[in-house]
């Protein structure tokens, strides 16, 4: 006959039961048979909510041994089970998109062997965790995760994936504005004009959301930094609109914050050694639900499924004519302006455009096959930072007039004639996306990786016009 308090000596399991990995690198549960004993019998009669205390009370107290090392064994067993589930949510939030699973986490941060006695020669990462934590700060839950998220070999792993495990609003938060220009403009090839935005953007992020958090500090509670209040984005809307006379909706204000913060976690992954993922262009989905938001159908103010269907069938194709075209219009404009000086230095262009983006062949390389002295006469003539901004404004200029003329037939043109500016700026979003994934793929120029959406444009244009 079953035990009557099985059913409470399980739900404590996780005292008792401790996950770990075995010697061929496979999860495995492992039962203490004391932690066991020790919850069934001292534990029975305390309730879930209290068990942690009453441990942690007996892990301090040190003058009697046994009870000490059977109170840190629980506790670690529990630890193992909030690793595990750590993993779990890392897996499942980034494992799919960036080509790892739980398993391949789990190596790197569970290697607790269960025994009671702590071994004289290595600290195991569950008891650093316990070792560490302080109750008067969180919840051994929310240390764990925090430590799991901060592993160095765990992180290392992740930036090889492509993933940084710090949100948008911490990575905002320890950014200077004079950084900026190295790094908008040096990594992301972004105009002075759009850095100056961005970085007039991030003063007024740290004027009111830095602001907030010095005086949450400085009441003793630490809180992790947390999506803004639609009163703190008002707040940084006034303040550029009192540099910039222009009034931006909070909605439009979040939206560039985030894109600020995408392009700063890139320059992140970048410079700790880590891949930057580049996706296609059907794959940015946030950037045509973006252009949807900003034009609502006349009668429903809302897009019903079909009429959704229907824009971004026309978008779509719309886009990628529009690219090749401005493609096709720099790269002659380029050609035209090099045979006014040397028509052997246009050709030595067309040449080395193609080489560096289809055949992903080293600038030193080409310097040889074209005569050149060095990689750096590549680089000035090629001028790519230059190239792909010329690419990106002729993009916008032709892009714009073709969404207007489409957004035509689901919205009215007294709408449209207040919506032009938000037409823009979501297109920029967009046109910023797919030159980003540019940059991003020339820092890394690996000959077996995956072509970027500019470059498979930039090769076929190159392939139809012959140039």
């Amino acid at each position: 006959m079953q035990d009557v308090n099985y059913p409470k000596l399980m739900a404590k399991s996780k005292y008792w039961k401790c996950v770990r990995i075995d010697a061929l690198g496979n999860r495995q549960i492992l039962e203490i048979a004391p932690a066991k004993a020790f919850v069934a019998s001292v534990l029975a009669d305390v309730s879930s909510d209290n068990i942690q205390q009453q441990l942690l009370r007996w892990v301090r107290d040190t003058a009697n041994s046994e009870r000490h090392l059977i109170a840190e064994r629980c506790l670690l067993c529990f630890i193992s089970w909030e690793i595990e589930q750590v993993c779990l949510q890392l897996a499942t939030q980034f494992g799919a998109v960036h080509g790892f699973t739980c398993g391949d986490l789990l190596p790197y941060v569970l290697d607790d062997d269960g025994s009671l006695q702590p071994s004289t020669s290595y600290n195991c990462f569950s008891r650093e965790i316990l070792q560490s934590f302080d109750p008067e700060q969180s919840s051994l839950a929310t240390w764990t995760s925090r430590r799991v998220k901060h592993h160095p070999a765990l992180s290392r792993f992740l930036l090889e994936c492509g993933v940084y495990l710090m949100s948008d609003w911490a990575i905002l938060n320890d950014t200077q504005p004079k950084q900026l220009p190295r790094i908008l403009g040096e990594f992301h090839s972004l105009t002075p004009t759009e850095i100056q935005q961005a970085q007039r953007l991030l003063e007024g992020y740290h004027a009111v959301y830095r602001a907030d958090r010095l005086q949450q500090r400085s009441s003793r509670s630490r809180v992790q930094c947390t999506i803004p209040t639609t009163q703190q984005l008002q707040q940084i809307s006034q303040r550029l609109e009192g540099k910039t006379n222009q009034k931006l909706e909070s909605e439009i204000v979040m939206r560039q914050l985030q894109n600020l913060a995408n392009r700063l976690r890139q320059y992140r992954i970048h410079v700790r050694g880590g891949y930057v993922p580049t996706e296609s262009l059907d794959a940015a989905g946030n950037n045509y639900n973006s252009l949807l938001e900003r034009i609502p159908s006349p009668d429903t103010n809302s897009w019903d499924q079909q009429e959704q269907v229907e824009f971004l069938e026309s978008y779509r194709p719309q886009f990628q004519a529009s690219l090749d075209q401005a493609l096709t219009m720099t790269i002659q404009s380029r050609v035209r302006q090099l045979k006014r000086k040397d028509e052997e230095k246009a050709r030595k262009f067309l040449t080395a455009l193609h080489l560096s983006h289809c055949e992903k062949v080293p600038m030193a390389e080409i310097a040889q096959r074209l005569g050149l002295r060095a990689q750096d006469a590549v680089t000035r003539l090629l001028k790519l930072k230059e190239f792909r901004a010329d690419v990106q404004q002729q993009l916008l200029v032709i892009l714009r007039s073709h969404v207007i003329e489409l957004a035509k037939n689901y919205s009215t043109p007294e709408r449209l004639a207040t919506l032009e500016g938000e037409i823009t700026l979501v297109l920029n979003e967009q046109i910023t996306s797919v030159i980003s994934q540019a940059e991003a793929e020339a820092q890394s120029m690996k000959k077996n990786s995956s072509r970027s959406y500019f470059t498979e444009r930039l090769c076929q244009q190159l392939k139809i016009d012959n140039l």
